[in-house]
């Protein structure tokens, strides 16, 4: 496999380091294990998809998309409001 050079900032990659030393892995290593985890966009929206699919399936449940802003408001709000405690 061919390495890549990424430049961020030498702040980000103490922090990485760090956190990769702590569980035992190099830089490198912990990088790739990260970039496994996690999801693009369109593989997010995907998911995204399959899950109201299934919803509709299990019990119907069908939201517009007026709903679903209405829904992720009340829920922004709530955590807002719960981490401000």
């Amino acid at each position: 496999m061919a390495d890549a050079n990424i430049r961020i900032p030498e702040a980000a990659r103490d922090r990485l380091a760090e956190v990769a030393a702590a569980e035992g892995m190099s830089l490198r290593a912990y990088l790739a294990r990260l970039a496994d985890t996690l999801l693009t966009p369109s593989e997010r929206a995907e998911r995204a998809a399959r899950a109201r699919e299934v919803l509709r399936e299990w019990n119907g449940y069908n939201p517009t998309e007026a709903e679903e802003r209405r829904i992720d408001a009340e829920i922004d709000r709530r955590l807002a409001e719960a981490t401000a405690r």
